[in-house]
């Protein structure tokens, strides 16, 4: 067994196998610190060879990842320094996106609890993900912030879920049950909350037992679709907004009102509408 220390994250390694637990209280927001620790800690685990499955979970099970971090621009030196290793084409939201897309082990997120914004994208991006009946939610909320998802995420529901509830999602910013979900195609399936850590547990080992070279083969055979214009038109958008007063005025207003709180988290799409 490995482990690698992280002030956002925790990885452990062990038969083939890397869980990664996100954790940045109170809320599990994507901050710029987390960004960095997974792109660091993604890019590490490539060339891997030990590493044949990687599976996301959260310390706080009530989030898996709320959101972006609304005051992320004050960490500018960080997204600077992403923004230069990010790839092509992409901005740094779009390149962790990237990251789970194209790493070579299998990508599972192990969904308990709530998330939206960048964390359902981050969720889209990874190759599957298994969620609690009872308690997870996924929602992308950003159209309550006045601004369009910037991490992939039109383009992820577009690929998985089809137009017309890409649209229903983007556009109503609602959460949805993992029912919902998994009937949609959002994410792979939901199961009983009291199962979901053996679940997974189970699938993470089926594949990390594999004989030598399947994985490699199957996701060559199943590659991610390039969506680099898809980004371009994403980022256009999202950039064109976020200079609107409108989308910093809510922003601001939802931080005063208790946004990135337990409190405030808990019904966010209804905090939001509020300030409307």
């Amino acid at each position: 067994m490995t482990t690698s220390p992280h002030s956002t994250l925790h990885l452990t390694v062990h038969a083939g196998i890397a869980e990664i637990v996100l954790d940045n209280p109170p809320v599990n927001v994507i901050s710029a610190v987390m960004m960095r620790e997974l792109t660091e800690t993604l890019s590490g685990l490539r060339d891997d060879p030990a590493v044949r499955v990687i599976v996301f979970s959260s310390a706080n099970p009530e989030y898996f990842l709320a959101h972006v971090d609304m005051r992320i621009a004050e960490d500018l030196d960080i997204l600077q320094g992403l923004a230069v290793a990010a790839l092509a084409h992409t901005n740094v939201f779009q390149a962790i996106g990237e990251l789970l897309r194209r790493q070579p082990q299998v990508t599972i997120v192990k969904l308990a609890g709530k998330t939206r914004g960048g964390g359902a994208e981050f969720v889209a991006a990874a190759d599957m993900a298994f969620a609690a009946r009872e308690t997870a939610g996924i929602g992308q909320i950003e159209s309550l912030m006045g601004i369009v998802p910037s991490g992939g995420g039109t383009q992820y529901l577009l690929e998985r879920v089809g137009r017309n509830r890409a649209l229903e999602a983007v556009l109503t910013g609602d959460l949805f049950d993992a029912d919902t979900a998994a009937t949609y195609g959002w994410i792979n399936r939901a199961v009983p909350a009291a199962d979901l850590d053996a679940f997974v547990d189970n699938v993470a080992r089926k594949i990390a037992a594999l004989p030598d070279g399947v994985i490699e083969k199957t996701k060559s055979l199943l590659p991610p679709a390039d969506l680099t214009a898809g980004y371009l038109r994403e980022e256009a958008a999202w950039s064109e907004l976020i200079a609107r007063p409108a989308a910093q005025q809510l922003m601001s207003a939802a931080l005063r009102q208790g946004a990135q709180t337990p409190e405030g988290e808990a019904d966010l799409e209804s905090l939001m509408r509020s300030l409307r």
